[in-house]
């Protein structure tokens, strides 16, 4: 197929989890073209519709890494965003975590992130810039108990990610991070409703987050200009 440059093009990682879907679809209906980069399942939407196009895409192995953009360019010839929206956890006492739990929330949360930014700076149009959003999480501003590896690796991501904003301003390359709050996702699945209603009781408003919202605000986002190395908390949690 010819490259196609009619449209904006996004890849977002980690399509086919709660987040990941509900981005895909959002972008979709805005009239991107959605590259929706799915792993051990495929993305739960009509891919046949106008504007979804599902990819194998691991973001632990740089070589389906590589082919995955690299599938991107041969179609579109260009990308304008990137979503990082894969993400794990492997929750337990920092006495009980072992080897496996840190390697594997660290490898998808920063390092797969990480991965991925680097491969896209590659298909950013050079007069144009790109922009780039890293799913993070308050656990890496605030930390949380039973979660020392995931909040290790959220931290990590957003200082990643401002040091890259600062490398790639000159690009017009935008890179900024969104904190999504706790969400009905399968993520959060395995919690007990007693758990849960802590967390909603963090915030002020006394609810749990709508992806549907945060997804139009991470398309309103991509669509700005001017903003970057900026950490967006988007529930009604106050930290310091």
């Amino acid at each position: 197929m010819e490259p196609s440059a009619s449209k904006s093009v996004v890849m977002i990682t980690g399509a086919a989890g709660g987040l990941g879907a509900v981005l895909v679809a959002a972008f979709a209906v805005a009239g991107w073209q959605v590259v929706a980069g799915w792993h051990r399942k495929l993305v739960p939407l009509d891919c046949s519709a106008e504007g979804i196009h599902p990819i194998r895409l691991d973001v632990t192995d740089p070589e389906s890494v590589t082919n995955g953009f690299l599938a991107m360019r041969d179609r579109f010839g260009h990308l304008d965003a990137l979503i990082n929206a894969a993400g794990v956890t492997a929750d337990g006492s920092i006495v009980n975590l072992g080897v496996i739990d840190w390697d594997s929330v660290i490898e998808v949360n920063l390092r797969g992130a990480a991965r991925c930014c680097q491969s896209a700076l590659q298909f950013f149009p050079g007069d144009a810039g790109g922009h780039i959003v890293n799913v993070g999480s308050l656990a890496g501003k605030i930390g949380r108990s039973g979660q020392a590896n995931y909040a290790a690796a959220k931290a990590g991501l957003i200082g990643f990610s401002k040091a890259m904003a600062r490398e790639m301003g000159s690009r017009s390359i935008r890179i900024n991070v969104v904190l999504p709050g706790v969400m009905a996702t399968p993520m959060t699945a395995t919690l007990s409703q007693e758990d849960l209603g802590r967390l909603r009781d963090e915030n002020v408003l006394r609810c749990l987050n709508d992806p549907v919202e945060i997804a139009r605000f991470i398309v309103f986002l991509v669509g700005t200009r001017t903003i970057s190395g900026q950490v967006f908390n988007l529930d009604s949690r106050i930290s310091p």
